[in-house]
């Protein structure tokens, strides 16, 4: 057997590498992967060198505690299954369908600690969203959207989608959607927004019931677009008092607010969002696996399978990131399929 994995090696280049099977330690398993997801949002800045300097890669996912460098391996949506189990790992592993936050490689060792088994009623592409089912939990949580309250989200695309799809089951009073792009305008819509609007209309404020300046009528919006205008939209929509969720990450892009009207006066709340950690002020209560139980189920729920619009052979990443980076209103969600033997 062989092994293939991506490497980012410059900004707009990726390239597929080759080199023997891994062999696990006594502590590890193999696993050989079915499929891996592109996560749109954090991979096309790697992809485009827009990361900010001196930032960790992630500290808490195993093998990307570095900082930022190319060439650089990347991605954390991979699903396979154990193929092989080191002498002090017991047998129930073996033939097991998991879940890894893991880049794109068809075979790789790992410590069982690090893998998530995949509940049987789940299907390996539904497993994929995982990790983008499990950042739209904690931006609810970080959120706290309540019964009756107009909320907005900015970005469609996959975890502002399944963002929608989980605030769609709560009581509010609205749940209206921006989004450019047709084709996920279209996908928010059958996920449970009431509305999906294109950012770049002229009359935008108005029907919205915002004033420039002003203040607008959302009790809470979420900034989930990747583009730092978006967060000077989100403040313009917000009433007195409301609060903006910020799960953006921009990498390298400037952010230039109008901190001087509204927001000052109208005491709007700036909320950071990012899944690496859960707020301190729930810590208490929620602990990392009552989240990710609760991703699971919401995956069992909303069956995100839809989202979907193409997919790829590993040899072809080029393909794939080009296709993303030039022509995002095509794409929602982009996978890898890795074949189910590995003899090349």
């Amino acid at each position: 057997m062989r092994r293939h994995w991506l490497e980012f090696v410059a900004p707009g280049r990726v390239a597929v590498r080759e080199g023997p099977a891994p062999q696990p330690t006594a502590e590890q398993v193999l696993v050989q992967t079915s499929l891996s997801a592109i996560s749109p949002g954090t991979e096309m800045l790697v992809y485009r060198g827009q990361w900010p300097q001196g930032v960790t890669v992630d500290a808490t996912l195993e093998g990307m505690s570095g900082t930022f460098a190319y060439p650089l391996t990347y991605g954390y949506c991979t699903v396979g299954r154990v193929i092989v189990a080191g002498s002090t790992v017991t047998d129930d592993w073996l033939g097991r369908r998991v879940f890894a936050f893991h880049p794109h490689e068809d075979l790789f060792c790992a410590h069982p600690s690090t893998l998530h088994p995949i509940p049987d009623d789940l299907d390996d592409e539904t497993a994929l969203f995982l990790p983008n089912m499990e950042t739209a939990v904690n931006l609810l949580l970080d959120g706290a959207p309540l019964i009756g309250e107009q909320v907005v989200v900015i970005g469609q695309g996959i975890v502002g989608l399944l963002a929608t799809a989980l605030l769609a089951r709560f009581p509010l009073a609205s749940l209206i959607t921006l989004e450019s792009h047709p084709l996920r305008r279209e996908a928010s819509i059958r996920l449970g927004a009431a509305l999906c609007l294109d950012p770049a209309e002229p009359d935008l404020f108005a029907r919205l019931g915002a004033i420039p300046g002003q203040g607008g009528q959302a009790d809470l919006v979420f900034e989930l677009s990747g583009n730092p205008a978006g967060l000077d939209t989100a403040l313009a929509l917000t009433r007195a008092s409301g609060r903006v969720v910020v799960g953006s990450w921009y990498g390298s892009k400037k952010v230039t607010l109008d901190l001087g009207s509204f927001f000052h006066r109208g005491r709007l709340t700036l909320i950071s969002s990012q899944v690496s950690s859960i707020a301190p002020a729930l810590s208490a209560r929620w602990q990392a696996h009552r989240r990710l139980d609760v991703a699971w189920e919401m995956l069992r729920q909303v069956q995100p399978r839809t989202c979907i619009t193409h997919r790829f052979a590993l040899a072809d990443a080029a393909s794939a990131y080009a296709l993303i980076d030039r022509s995002p209103g095509e794409t929602i969600q982009v996978i890898f399929e890795h074949p189910s033997t590995n003899t090349r």
